[in-house]
């Protein structure tokens, strides 16, 4: 098992769960956060400290694409170790439905 970064991060991007990860598993897109699923050891320290609760592990039924997604994108985004502030509208976007259909961005952040 390992944990996934779900649809509720987009557009908000709290880094709460980068500054706790013992492993340095997590990756950073525009507007999202990845876990790379062979790096993650299962410890579970992220998924309280998501603010957005967007973490979940990966056990949870119906996460298939969110599995597939997290593996797919910890290749190609960067890796990130440190707490930086969330998205401007993030509160704004907290508990948005459809945001992977609306709002995903498949881009790297502008300053990686």
């Amino acid at each position: 098992m390992t944990y996934v970064v779900t649809d509720n991060c987009i557009k908000c991007k709290y880094t709460d769960c980068v500054e706790v990860c013992p492993v340095d598993c997590f990756y950073e897109g525009e507007n999202m956060l990845v876990i790379n699923p062979d790096e993650c050891i299962d410890c579970g320290v992220c998924e309280p400290e998501c603010p957005a609760e967007a973490i979940l592990p990966d056990t949870e039924p119906g996460l298939e694409k969110w599995i597939e997604l997290n593996a797919e994108y910890s290749e190609k985004w960067p890796n990130i170790t440190e707490k930086k502030d969330a998205l401007p509208e993030a509160e704004e976007f907290d508990g948005k439905k459809n945001k992977l259909e609306e709002y995903f961005s498949a881009e790297a952040p502008a300053d990686a």
